[in-house]
C-alpha cells in the first residue's frame, strides 16, 4: 500500500485508539509511562520500510501516550552503523521530535558489531548524543539502566568486569525503595524470552552466567532486550525470572519481524509500559496495524522477591 495511504488509514484509527485510552487513563492513571523500540535498523535510503516503519511508530507513540516520559531504544538503531545511516534516523527523529519525550539509547550489533571499536563506538556515541557504552538515568524516581557491549562482535556483546560491578552498584543504589527498576540491553540471556533459546541461537551476551548473578539478587529489576525480532504473537515474549531472576520482556523489533517458524516477517512492533504504584503493566503494540496485541499484556505485580 502507498505510504500516504497506509499513514492516513492509520491515522484515523490511532486517533480513535487515542481518544478510548484517553477515558480508559481518567480512570486510572498511572504514575507514568514510556516506551520500549529497538531494532529500528534506519537505512540511507529515505524511502526504506524501515525508516518509514520507525516514522510510523513515532507517529502513534505522539497520538497514544503524549505524556510519556520516555522512548527507551534497546538497540540496532542503524542497519550497518553509516554516518548516512544515522543522519537518517536525525532527520526522521527530529520530524517528531517536539511533540515526543526524550529518547535514551543502547548499542546493537548492528551498531557497532563491524570495522574498527574506537570508530564504531565512537560515531555511534555522538551521532546519537548518548554518554557512554553503559549509563544510567533517574526518571520519576525509578531508575534506568542502560548496559552496551564493549566490543565490536559481529552478533553477540560482551561486557567487562568493570561494567558488571558498576551495574550492581547502580541496582544496589535503588534495592531499598523496593520500586521497579528497569534495565536495558540489546541481546538476550540465554533461555529466556522468545528468539534465546539455544535452539533459535540469537541470544548473545558473553557473559550471560555472570549478568545472571548480578540480576539474581534484584527481583524487582525488569530486564527489556531486543536483537532477536521475535513477533509478539510468538511464544516467550515474557519471561517471568523463575523465581531466580527479574522480569525479562523481548522489545520486538520496529523494523520488520520473525517467526517461531525462523522465518522472516514483514512487521513492526514495540512496546507500551505504564507504571503504578504497586504494578507495572507492559503491553503490546503492532504499529503495522495501529493495533494492541491483546496476547502481549503482562503484569507485573510489587513488591516483588
Amino acid at each position: 500500500m502507498d505510504n500516504n495511504g497506509l499513514s492516513a488509514v492509520n491515522g484515523g484509527t490511532v486517533m480513535e485508539q487515542a481518544k478510548t485510552e484517553a477515558a480508559r487513563a481518567a480512570a486510572e492513571a498511572p504514575l507514568f509511562s514510556f516506551q520500549v523500540i529497538t531494532d529500528t535498523h534506519v537505512t540511507e535510503d529515505a524511502e526504506h520500510t524501515h525508516n518509514r516503519n520507525f516514522d510510523n511508530a513515532l507517529q502513534q507513540i505522539k497520538a497514544l501516550a503524549p505524556q510519556s516520559k520516555g522512548i527507551m531504544h534497546v538497540g540496532d538503531v542503524t542497519d550497518h552503523g553509516f554516518p548516512n545511516e544515522f543522519a537518517q534516523f536525525w532527520r526522521i527523529w527530529e520530524s517528531h521530535r517536539s511533540e515526543l519525550p526524550e529518547m535514551i539509547m543502547t548499542t546493537g550489533n548492528h551498531d557497532v558489531g563491524l570495522g574498527v571499536w574506537e570508530d564504531r563506538i565512537g560515531r555511534f556515541l555522538f551521532s546519537t548524543g548518548t554518554p557512554g557504552p553503559y549509563h544510567a538515568h533517574d526518571i520519576e524516581g525509578h531508575r534506568f539502566i542502560f548496559l552496551g557491549t564493549e566490543k565490536n562482535l559481529k552478533i553477540h556483546c560482551s561486557l567487562s568486569q568493570e561494567q558488571l560491578r558498576w551495574l550492581k552498584n547502580k541496582l544496589e543504589e535503588k534495592a531499598a525503595s523496593g520500586r521497579p527498576i528497569f534495565i536495558f540491553l540489546h541481546q538476550p540471556l540465554k533461555n529466556t524470552v522468545a528468539g534465546s533459546y539455544e535452539e533459535q541461537q540469537w541470544h548473545g551476551v558473553e557473559e550471560d552466567e555472570e549478568l545472571r548473578a548480578v540480576l539474581a539478587g534484584y527481583p524487582q529489576a525488569i530486564l527489556f532486550t531486543g536483537h532477536t525480532h521475535w513477533e509478539l504473537e510468538a511464544g516467550h515474549t515474557y519471561y517471568d525470572g523463575d523465581g531466580q531472576l527479574p522480569a525479562m520482556v523481548n522489545a520486538v523489533s520496529t523494523a520488520y519481524l520473525w517467526t517461531d517458524e525462523d522465518q522472516h516477517k514483514d512487521g513492526s512492533q514495540g512496546l507500551f509500559v505504564d507504571v503504578y504504584e504497586n504494578r507495572v503493566l507492559v503491553r503490546g503494540r503492532d504499529f503495522a496495524n495501529a493495533a494492541w496485541v491483546e496476547s502481549a499484556r503482562y503484569e507485573i505485580l510489587y513488591p516483588r522477591g
